[in-house]
C-alpha cells in the first residue's frame, strides 16, 4: 500500500498528461491534487507528516501554481532539480549536523558499519541527486516537453530504483548474517 501511495501522484501526472494528448496544465493541476492526497492519506494513517511527502507537497503546490498561474512548463519542470538538489544539500550537510550523517539515521537499524563506510554512502546519494537534477534540467532544455515527462516516470524514478538496487549490493556485506550452527 505505502509503495503505491508514494508512486501516486508521479503516475496520475503521466495518465493525466497522457489522457489529455499532452496538456501539461492539466496533468499539473492533477499532480497538485494527488500530491496532497497522499500528504493527507499518509497522515491519516500515521499521524504524523512525512518529511519527504510535505517538502515536495510544498514544491509541486509552489512550481505548480507557478505553472498554472503564468501559464509556463518550465516551473513543474525544474520541481524534481529542486527537490534533488535539496535532498543533496540536506544529505551532505547532515555529515557536519549532528552525531550521524542522514542516511545512517535512516538505514542502521538494519545496518551495522563504521562512520567511513555511512559517509561514503552519504556522499554517494549526495552526489546521486546532484547527477539527477541535472540530469533534469538536461532533458528539459534538450527534449520536447512529452519526452520530459516519459524521463521523469521511467528515467528519473527508474535511475534512482537502480542506484538504490546498486547500493544495496554494496551495503549487503555489512547486513547481519545468521551463523550457520549446523556443523555437518
Amino acid at each position: 500500500m505505502q509503495l503505491i501511495l508514494d508512486f501516486f501522484p508521479i503516475i496520475a501526472f503521466f495518465v493525466a498528461y497522457k489522457a489529455t494528448a499532452g496538456d501539461i496544465f492539466i496533468a499539473t493541476g492533477v499532480i497538485i491534487v494527488a500530491t496532497t492526497i497522499q500528504l493527507v492519506v499518509n497522515y491519516v494513517r500515521h499521524k504524523t507528516f512525512n518529511r519527504m511527502h510535505l517538502v515536495s507537497t510544498a514544491l509541486v503546490v509552489v512550481f505548480g501554481g507557478m505553472t498554472l498561474l503564468i501559464k509556463d512548463a518550465r516551473f513543474i519542470q525544474w520541481k524534481p532539480t529542486i527537490l534533488y538538489w535539496m535532498f543533496a544539500i540536506a544529505i551532505f550537510s547532515s555529515q557536519f549536523i549532528g552525531e550521524k550523517p542522514l542516511m545512517q539515521r535512516m538505514m542502521e537499524s538494519g545496518i551495522t558499519t563504521t562512520r567511513d563506510v555511512w559517509l561514503k554512502v552519504n556522499g554517494a546519494w549526495s552526489v546521486f541527486f546532484v547527477l539527477m537534477g541535472a540530469l533534469n534540467i538536461y532533458v528539459v532544455y534538450n527534449y520536447d516537453e512529452a519526452t520530459w515527462v516519459n524521463f521523469k516516470l521511467f528515467g528519473l524514478l527508474g535511475l534512482t530504483l537502480l542506484f538504490a538496487l546498486a547500493q544495496a549490493v554494496w551495503l549487503a556485506k555489512y547486513l547481519p548474517h545468521e551463523e550457520n550452527e549446523a556443523n555437518d
